[in-house]
């Protein structure tokens, strides 16, 4: 899985598997949680957003299946 650091106050970083379509997303908080069946380019539209948090929130969040993985502390 292929993770890029964000510029964002809540998203640490975004991870993208595309032949399983799942996000994963790790906030600054050190919560993980992986969106299930994410098309590849809602993850294109998510990393080019100039708020992130605000773009996660109106079309990832209420979108999409998700797991709490955990919490990632670095």
């Amino acid at each position: 899985m292929l993770r890029t650091a964000v510029q964002s106050s809540n998203i640490a970083t975004v991870g993208y598997d595309e032949e399983q379509q799942l996000l994963e997303l790790v906030f600054r908080d050190g919560r993980v949680y992986h969106f299930l069946e994410v098309p590849p380019e809602r993850v294109l539209s998510l990393l080019r957003a100039e708020s992130k948090g605000r773009f996660f929130n109106a079309e990832i969040k209420p979108n999409f299946g998700h797991r709490a993985v955990g919490r990632r502390w670095d």
